[in-house]
């Protein structure tokens, strides 16, 4: 039985580990990938098989421990809010009062008029108010009045 060639060994790894990078985009492989490519790259200088596997093991470790955090910031930087969740924090206006004993209230934001719920159950909040939207419960935002500065 023949032993396989260390450089072909590790360019396999270097290769299955980037097809799985390519399919989960989980930013967990690719520092193994690297690790596994400069000992690959060590087998053509020499490198005995234990040197290879230190060298494996410890560049993979600090790639993940060093630049994982930084990539993760720099993938979800470009992160945008999408659809419902961008309405939190925003203003609307309320077009029905809202009233949570009564189970009434509606407010409208960008021409799209929604079922309201006040954040405190005993308040009652006047048409014509303005409102801040603090969360989405199901299809209902709830809310709290801005109270106007004179």
């Amino acid at each position: 039985m023949t032993s396989m060639d260390p450089a072909i060994f590790w360019l396999g790894l270097v290769i299955l580990l980037l097809i799985i990078e390519i399919a989960t985009m989980g930013l967990t492989t690719i520092w193994f990938a690297g690790g596994a490519m400069v000992a690959f790259i060590s087998t053509f200088f020499g490198a005995d098989a234990a040197m290879q596997r230190t060298i494996f093991l410890v560049l993979s470790m600090a790639l993940l421990i060093v630049t994982r955090p930084a990539a993760v910031r720099y993938m979800r930087s470009g992160h945008e809010k999408t659809n419902a969740e961008s309405l939190i924090g925003r203003t609307a206006v309320v077009t029905a009062d809202i009233d949570n004993l009564a189970q009434s209230g509606e407010v409208i934001i960008s021409d799209v008029s929604w079922t309201a719920r006040s954040r405190e159950e005993s308040c009652v909040i006047p048409a014509g108010s303005k409102v801040r939207i603090c969360a989405i419960e199901g299809v209902k935002l709830i809310v709290e009045e801005m109270k106007s500065e004179l």
